[in-house]
């Protein structure tokens, strides 16, 4: 009887080993995992970095910086403004007697729909 006591005395500490390798086994999996996933997140960042530098050298060269092209849209765009003033002030005096004679040149006539009405 002593030696089946010491038999499932044995198997148990043995159980109790196994368990505690497979929970440190599942310990370290999930720090290698954890670990995996920062060095992951890293690297992406860094690749994140890279490109981003890499589309602003792109963007510099190719487009200028952000204030050259402001810069240029508002050039142009008081560039126009301008032109669109002289338009004005050339074909102003045009316009106003071209309404003024629209205005002053009415030519009663009756409305197509208009009857006249016999009287009773």
């Amino acid at each position: 009887m002593a030696s089946q006591t010491q038999g499932i005395q044995q198997l148990l500490a043995a159980e109790k080993r196994a368990a505690e390798k497979v929970s440190e086994a599942r310990k370290r999996k999930a720090r290698r995992l954890k670990q995996a996933k920062e060095e992951a997140q890293d690297e992406i960042e860094k690749y994140r970095q890279e490109r981003e530098r890499q589309f602003k050298e792109f963007e510099a060269k190719h487009m200028g910086s952000r204030e050259d092209v402001s810069a240029r849209i508002e050039a142009d765009t008081k560039l126009r403004i301008n032109e669109m003033n002289k338009a004005v002030t050339m074909h102003k005096e045009q316009v106003i007697e071209k309404i003024l004679e629209l205005v002053y040149d009415i030519k009663p006539e009756l409305h197509k729909n208009f009857q006249i009405q016999p009287a009773k």
